[in-house]
């Protein structure tokens, strides 16, 4: 079965930061691309960020580039979104996803989700 567990949301001033992590229960993880989702309150869920398997190659919304900062480490199973200069607008439910094609955040295409973490970024 698989599993992808995020952490790390919380409640953050405006230009503050934080870190989430997804935790996944996956059988061969770096063969994966793995990414992170956001859905505000009343709008549809969006990609946020991704990064390829193996090579480790990221991809970003223009929303977030030079803010966020997506990374891997496939020992530990695991991937982690940086998030600098954050904006209320960036407040969300945060989702790792898993098993889509890199850059592609078509919904429909997406193999598996997490459970979510909410982020809120106050002004």
């Amino acid at each position: 079965e698989v599993q992808l567990v995020e952490s790390g949301g919380g409640l953050v001033q405006a230009g503050g930061s934080l870190r989430l992590s997804c935790a996944a229960s996956i059988f061969d993880f770096d063969d994966y691309v793995i990414g992170w989702f956001r859905q505000a309150p009343g709008k549809e869920r969006e990609g946020v960020s991704c990064i390829s398997s193996r090579d480790g190659s990221p991809h970003y919304a223009d929303s977030v580039k030079g803010r966020f900062t997506i990374s891997r480490d496939n020992a530990k199973n695991t991937v982690y979104l940086q998030m600098d200069s954050l904006k209320p607008e960036d407040t969300a439910v945060y989702y790792c996803a898993a098993d889509f094609l890199y850059s592609d955040y078509d919904l429909r295409g997406v193999g598996y989700w997490g459970q979510g973490t909410q982020v809120t970024v106050s002004s």
